[in-house]
């Protein structure tokens, strides 16, 4: 790798740190090429990304960035992964560290705060954006059902027993 290549890898990962949710760092000795492949798959699907890179390089990227303190973390063979909702990278490493020993999960960063593997599979075990927003939709959806319901339990009460006097008068 050139100099002006290092440089343009330095400034895009600069760019990554500074604007993502959430980093984990895990080591990924012993995973093939296509455990690889299916991990930065599921991470793309998910709506985040994996990346290896020097540790050197991803140091430097590092500096005036929030996650700054995970740059203890990156030492051995290492990837980062990266996501802008801060449980999705969590979530999809977790998962695929539970399935493939192989990865193993070091620590991360959500915005200033580093985390180590424990913070890490706390932040995964929260809902994601969309599942809150489900829920929160359902709450206000709920008293709405509640209040139609109630209104028309009444008239159904007074149909059933019209209905049961008729039936005892036949």
């Amino acid at each position: 790798m050139d100099r002006a290549a290092k440089s343009e890898l330095v400034a895009s990962l600069h760019d990554v740190f500074d604007n993502t949710g959430a980093v984990v760092v895990a080591h990924y000795t012993g995973l093939t090429v296509a455990q690889m492949s299916d991990y930065r798959q599921r991470m793309k699907q998910a709506g985040g990304q994996v990346k290896v890179a020097k540790n050197r390089l991803a140091k430097l990227a590092l500096q005036d960035t929030p996650p700054a303190g995970i740059a203890d973390l990156l030492k051995g063979p290492t990837c980062i992964a990266y996501s802008q909702d801060p449980i999705t990278a969590a979530k999809v490493s977790v998962a695929y560290a539970k399935e493939n020993d192989k990865l193993v999960i070091l620590g991360g960063a959500m915005g200033e705060n580093v985390l180590d593997v424990n913070g890490v599979k706390a932040l995964a075990e929260l809902p994601s954006l969309d599942e809150l927003r489900a829920k929160l939709i359902g709450l206000l959806n709920a008293p709405a059902t509640k209040i139609a319901r109630t209104i028309k339990e009444p008239s159904g009460k007074l149909a059933r027993v019209i209905k049961a006097k008729a039936s005892e008068a036949a």
